[in-house]
């Protein structure tokens, strides 16, 4: 677990960058209550914010003397991107060769310089936390425990949000999300459940807790659902996530594809594919009365969410 007291100091050191989010009830044909955590309202308009942010604000000014660099689809990139941008820095990202050009835009926008590799390339580039040629501070989209912590920070404000909830199902992509909500959360009340929800082209979580916890890398197949999944797990945050959660779903992605369509039309929210993941498990499976659905991101390139809300699936 993430010290809770490092989760409230990232809360300190995120005022005035990251947004409080709101949690609203859906109106949703099922037994179960289901809450959604806006994470999408935040200015990059994903909950990466938060990691970047705790992560950039605390570094030293010889450490970010040299700027900044990270590996990431995408959302991770834009939080980097606009933090360095607040800090005077400039901000190298990799990316893999699907990231969504909508990602890669804001990037751009927010001053960051992008490298776009193959997918071996740029997943090779987040194990060694670095890149040949790019100096500066690399900050791990997953596997920095600032990063977590910053992520914790919504688990602080879950637990003023609502009372009662018993389930919170989260996105997973590296695991440090569902890592930092459930160290907050589960110190104050260790009973609330944990569920991670990936992508069934893309889900080792589900594949390692099918195999007993050995870690089981899978096929990795490239989707809508970009944000996450991957193709193996990462040793020392699986450390830390798998005394976290209590169970892991691997969602399809007409699923996935119809949560978003949900979303839409009764929450009037956006979301990405992995920003609907949470939900799609939360329709399709019994995991408790009151339930937190993480809406992690709403990134999503403009003709793709035109397709999904015609009834589709990319």
């Amino acid at each position: 677990m993430i010290p809770l007291a490092e989760i409230e100091r990232a809360r300190e050191v995120l005022q005035g960058l990251a947004v409080r989010t709101p949690l609203v009830r859906l109106d949703a044909e099922t037994e179960a209550e289901i809450w959604l955590k806006l994470e999408l309202l935040q200015p990059v308009r994903s909950f990466k914010l938060r990691g970047a942010g705790n992560a950039v604000l605390q570094a030293s000014e010889e450490q970010l003397a040299g700027g900044v660099l990270t590996a990431s689809a995408g959302n991770m990139a834009q939080g980097l991107a606009y933090v360095a941008r607040r800090r005077g820095v400039p901000a190298t990202i990799v990316v893999p060769e699907h990231a969504p050009q909508t990602k890669l835009d804001a990037v751009e926008r927010y001053g960051g310089r992008v490298i776009r590799v193959p997918y071996d390339e740029w997943w090779q580039t987040m194990v060694t936390g670095s890149y040949p040629g790019v100096d500066g501070l690399f900050v791990h989209p997953v596997d920095d425990e600032r990063v977590m912590a910053g992520n914790g920070t919504i688990g602080l404000e879950l637990l003023e949000q609502l009372d009662g909830f018993d389930a919170v199902v989260v996105p997973y992509g590296g695991g440090g999300l569902v890592t930092g909500i459930a160290s907050a959360v589960k110190s104050v009340r260790p009973e609330v459940r944990f569920y991670a929800a990936e992508p069934a082209t893309a889900a080792p979580v589900a594949a390692t807790l099918a195999a007993g916890g050995t870690p089981t890398p899978v096929e990795y197949a490239v989707s809508f659902v970009d944000g996450s999944g991957s193709r193996e797990l990462l040793p020392r945050v699986w450390a830390h996530a798998s005394g976290l959660l209590d169970g892991g779903f691997a969602v399809p992605l007409e699923d996935a594809a119809a949560a978003v369509r949900l979303l839409a039309e009764r929450a009037r929210v956006v979301a990405e594919g992995a920003g609907a993941l949470a939900l799609a498990v939360a329709l399709s499976h019994d995991v408790g009365r009151r339930v937190v659905c993480i809406v992690s991101g709403g990134n999503i390139d403009t003709p793709v969410l035109a397709r999904i809300l015609a009834g589709e699936t990319p």
